[in-house]
């Protein structure tokens, strides 16, 4: 077996992690919101920390520990959308990072009586 020459190591950082992490929650359906108040629409037009809110990551060089605070949809089955959360941002860190993410742990902090901004008037063309 041939000895690779190792070029130098790979850090991903904290916020890189959170703000995967931030975006794959909110692409996630039934969460109306992370715990900060943050809703889609204006997660999408925002950048950098804003989608942070009510996300709290540990990372190592090979594994990454995740901490969510949510807001999710009044009518949802709160285990069903805390389980796809759980699987949608263990795949997008995951696939995006290389790194495995040991664990992501859901604390519901509130229930939305609205729909996300973006999702309302596409449900209602639906139901036209």
């Amino acid at each position: 077996m041939e000895d690779m020459e190792q070029t130098g190591f790979i850090r991903i950082s904290d916020d890189v992690v959170s703000t995967i992490v931030g975006m794959a929650a909110l692409d996630t359906p039934g969460i109306s919101a992370m715990s900060g108040g943050i809703s889609e629409g204006l997660a999408k037009r925002l950048s950098g920390r804003n989608v942070q809110k009510g996300v709290s990551v540990e990372v190592g060089q090979l594994e990454a520990a995740v901490d969510l605070r949510v807001i999710v949809q009044y009518g949802w089955r709160f285990q069903d959308v805390c389980r796809n959360l759980q699987l949608n941002v263990r795949e997008a860190v995951e696939n995006m990072t290389g790194l495995r993410v040991v664990e992501v742990n859901v604390k519901v902090e509130g229930v939305s009586m609205k729909e996300r901004e973006e999702e309302a008037p596409e449900e209602l063309a639906r139901l036209k």
